[in-house]
């Protein structure tokens, strides 16, 4: 994920692989993951290296389920 977004363009493919596909359960853990690994919150990445709907889309999955 984080070499998704890391330097130009934004790998979109790659991130939709990862998030869309996956359930909440997976969701959850990859967050914690990307937390515990390297340090960076997945949904601030996310926010600052996509842009529009596809934005919105991307962070309503990644949203807490109980946030929903």
């Amino acid at each position: 994920l984080r070499t998704a977004m890391k330097g130009a363009g934004t790998k979109e493919s790659t991130l939709n692989r990862i998030l869309i596909t996956r359930s909440e359960v997976d969701l959850v853990q990859i967050k914690e993951a990307f937390k515990r690994l390297i340090n960076r919150d997945l949904e601030r990445d996310v926010g600052s290296e996509t842009s529009g709907d596809y934005k919105k889309l991307l962070l309503e999955i990644l949203k807490d389920p109980s946030q929903r």
